[in-house]
């Protein structure tokens, strides 16, 4: 295969967001999730540890764009098929969110309410993931 075929092929099935999305649309609801190694696999047909943070980038990316993508570590990747499925993933976010911002106060030696405060966060987070 040429460079220039091998390029086209990556670009027809690379891992940026219209590919990513397209996929995921296929899969709705945790039932259908797809790991994060097995998405990278069906997108480009290998899978580094490279790729998957390509893949973590993209999801962030879809996510601000508002595209319900929905993800946990038993089901992987998937597009919310209820609000029940997207608020569990925005819990699980929030929990992973909630344990940088204990990290960051307790490296600043700042209370967690004050921060939180100053951020305008909740301050109570669900811990079930």
């Amino acid at each position: 295969m040429t460079f220039a075929a091998a390029a086209d092929l990556f670009a027809l099935k690379g891992i940026n967001p219209q590919n990513v999305l397209a996929e995921l649309q296929r899969r709705v609801g945790a039932a259908n999730g797809i790991t994060a190694a097995e998405l990278v696999k069906v997108l480009i047909f290998d899978c580094t540890p490279g790729d998957e943070r390509r893949l973590r980038t993209v999801v962030e990316q879809l996510r601000r764009e508002g595209h319900a993508v929905c993800a946990d570590p038993a089901h992987g990747y998937f597009m919310a098929a209820s609000d029940k499925e997207l608020d569990s993933t925005c819990e699980f976010l929030l929990g992973r969110a909630t344990t940088s911002l204990q990290q960051i106060a307790a490296m600043k030696k700042v209370a967690m309410p004050e921060l939180r405060g100053q951020l305008g966060l909740p301050l109570e987070v669900s811990n079930e993931h």
